[in-house]
């Protein structure tokens, strides 16, 4: 509880700074996976703009990505909102991300395994790589941090997480402004 006040000025910022650039909705809201797969709603500050083709279709992120969203992805300042999710129960500071709804049916059991813990802020695969690396090994690190969670696991965890921060590591996959859906990295 302390730290989400330490956080509550830069969020207030932050919630400003997205408003006057890009108007509302500041925060942006999604149903994600959470514990044992169940639905929750997931609050990020919003980073990309709802711009649409012709047909309706979301454009591509490249277009949508505002500049000031990059400059909070960069900066993970963008995953602030979720500290409600931890407050509410929903996630924890550290735990496999809670990643798209249309991905469930298409895990592996073992990569469903996943879902045995509250989904994290920051985890394992964050630290190991984040959107640089594959896909499976994102998976591979989830699973990994449900075998061996802990809280010296997670202390370490979190400060690995300061530090890819500080370096900003990771932050998008090999020749996409933030990374290819599970599934389509090969389409």
């Amino acid at each position: 509880m302390p730290l989400a006040l330490c956080v509550l000025p830069i969020i207030g910022i932050i919630w400003f700074c997205i408003w006057l650039t890009d108007g509302n909705p500041v925060i942006f809201k999604q149903l994600r996976p959470g514990f044992l797969a169940r639905p929750f709603v997931i609050y990020k500050f919003r980073t990309m703009k709802d711009i649409r083709d012709k047909n309706g279709n979301l454009l591509p992120d490249e277009y949508r990505l505002t500049t000031f969203g990059k400059f909070l992805r960069k900066t993970s300042l963008d995953e602030l909102p979720e500290l409600w999710n931890v407050i509410k129960g929903d996630m924890s500071l550290v735990g496999p991300r809670a990643l798209l709804m249309e991905y469930l049916d298409r895990y592996t059991p073992e990569q469903a395994r996943r879902h045995e813990v509250k989904p994290g802020m920051t985890g394992w695969a964050q630290v190991n790589g984040r959107n640089a690396i594959s896909w499976e090994d994102k998976f591979k690190f989830d699973v990994w941090y449900v075998d061996n969670i802990g809280f010296w696991l997670d202390l370490k965890i979190i400060l690995f997480t300061v530090i890819k921060v500080l370096k900003m590591e990771g932050i998008s996959a090999r020749d996409h402004v933030t990374a290819p859906k599970f599934g389509e990295e090969n389409a």
